[in-house]
């Protein structure tokens, strides 16, 4: 095998990827597709789905919670009756949380964000695990933030999930790793689009400043002075699942131009 083929995945993978139908989640996908995947993605919006379909017809897309236990056993019950089996999970879905000093954290904004960003990414590792072991190219790919790397002021329990997420990325390496299983954390940075476009309108109320003023101190932090695409994250991805990638596992791997602080 020559090192440009080593370096794309093999035709046929069978990827599901929660949260899957805009966003980050759809760069992944649409990646994946293009490598001649079998893709199947959940999401909470119904809308993101009906146009993921109509960009995506040879695609399966399911909607779902990720915060309801029952949701997550449908798309994998949904999957399995599809695919048979699963090679690659790509844990993805997740929210902002609240932008506020925790004195005036309501427990309710604290816990939803817990529930979306943490719990679920042990409902899909729980069910995943399973299937990657009896798979030849078993890989779980868990979606970070820059955030899991960094303190992040008035955005705590963003920041607390997004750095669990590394711990259980590291641990599950070791625990699945004997299975050849291959377990990494990808930390995307300040990403183009509407979300970060609301972090920071935000952010700017929080501390009484512009949304201009917001924008700039966040491109200020990027050593490289650019903001990162959804697709730069999904060409990662996209090369993790690649036999030129098979050693690495246990890795939490920023994707963000090297955001220096938050």
């Amino acid at each position: 095998m020559g090192l440009i083929e080593r370096m794309t995945p093999v035709a046929g993978l069978r990827v599901m990827i929660s949260g899957g139908a805009s966003g980050i989640g759809e760069a992944i996908a649409a990646a994946f597709i293009e490598a001649k995947a079998q893709v199947h993605v959940c999401d909470v919006s119904e809308k993101a789905l009906a146009a993921f379909r109509k960009r995506f017809p040879t695609a399966l897309a399911t909607p779902a919670d990720v915060a309801d236990r029952w949701a997550v056993d449908h798309v994998f019950a949904v999957h399995k009756e599809r695919f048979g089996g699963l090679d690659v999970l790509i844990n993805n879905a997740g929210i902002a949380g609240p932008t506020c000093g925790i004195d005036v954290m309501s427990e309710s904004e604290w816990r939803s964000t817990v529930e979306i960003n943490l719990n679920a990414q042990y409902r899909f590792a729980h069910h995943s695990a399973p299937m990657l072991k009896e798979s030849e190219h078993g890989q779980m790919i868990c979606i970070s933030s820059v955030a899991g790397r960094l303190g992040y002021a008035w955005r705590t329990p963003y920041a607390a999930t997004k750095w669990a997420i590394v711990g259980l990325v590291k641990s599950l390496a070791a625990e699945l790793g004997p299975d050849g299983v291959r377990v990494n954390a990808l930390l995307p940075g300040v990403i183009e689009g509407p979300r970060i476009d609301k972090v920071i309108a935000a952010r700017a109320r929080q501390t009484n400043i512009s949304d201009e003023e917001m924008r700039e101190q966040y491109i200020n932090k990027i050593s490289l002075r650019r903001m990162t695409t959804a697709e730069d994250v999904a060409a990662m991805a996209l090369f993790l699942c690649a036999p030129a990638a098979r050693n690495i596992s246990g890795q939490a791997i920023s994707v963000d131009g090297n955001v220096e602080y938050l």
